[in-house]
């Protein structure tokens, strides 16, 4: 019973001294600035580590708005840069045509008003499309009636024409041949630059999903560490002994 009854004594003072230890323990770890809730917070927090999330709505806004400013978004530029390029010249490409269309139009109309005495005024494109077509407007009006088309025939006063040689209305056909299979061009190139809006906004979105799955995976071995720390603090340590 003596031996008994020192056993008790020497554990329970075992146990109380390490209860103890354990408190001042979690009190250090507390006060300490790379243990503070605070610190750790911070380490945690996705905006400390390589600039945070990104929200693949806003990346893919960005790219739809400007090609490549959802590639500068995310922090990936390098491939962003080429939609930029890209958005660029192609607005260089479509100025250029238009203009170019632009200048084969306005000469192929001039063309008719000196050699087939037509006015421009009020007139719209299926008009200009009918003097090449037709050598004046007797020619165009009596075509017409004979297709039972009566409401396309053209008034006399405001829609005369005449050309002076045959070469000149086939000279003049070939120009508006010529601005209007610029301006289909034109087309291709407004196009292209809604597929680059598109591809840029997609790539954006794709950009920022797959950042936001990097900035995860580096933060789950920092997590488990943590983790692993707080519970390792918290565990309970008893120690055994026996004296007699």
């Amino acid at each position: 019973m003596k031996r008994l009854a020192v056993f008790l004594f020497l554990f329970s003072g075992h146990v109380v001294f390490c209860q103890n230890d354990f408190r001042s323990l979690l009190r250090s770890s507390e006060q300490s600035p790379s243990r503070s809730p605070a610190t750790m917070g911070d380490a945690l927090s996705p905006v400390a580590v390589v600039g945070g999330k990104k929200s693949p709505s806003i990346a893919f806004l960005y790219s739809l708005v400007l090609p490549g400013m959802g590639e500068l978004y995310v922090g990936e530029y390098q491939t962003g840069k080429y939609f930029t390029i890209a958005e660029g010249t192609l607005w260089l490409t479509y100025g250029s045509v238009e203009s170019y269309g632009s200048w084969l139009r306005d000469d192929a109309r001039s063309f008719a008003v000196t050699h087939a005495g037509v006015s421009t005024a009020g007139k719209d494109d299926q008009f200009f499309v009918d003097i090449g077509n037709y050598g004046n407007l007797d020619e165009y009006n009596a075509q017409k009636l004979r297709d039972r088309a009566p409401d396309k025939v053209y008034d006399a006063g405001s829609y005369f024409w005449q050309w002076d040689a045959d070469a000149n209305r086939s000279s003049y056909r070939d120009l508006r041949i010529s601005h209007d299979r610029v301006f289909n061009n034109s087309r291709f190139v407004v196009a292209a630059i809604i597929v680059n809006h598109l591809v840029s906004a997609l790539n954006a979105a794709r950009l920022a999903m797959s950042h936001n799955k990097n900035l995860e995976a580096s933060l789950l071995p920092f997590h488990a560490s943590v983790i692993g720390g707080v519970e390792s603090s918290q565990g309970i340590m008893i120690t055994f002994s026996k004296s007699f």
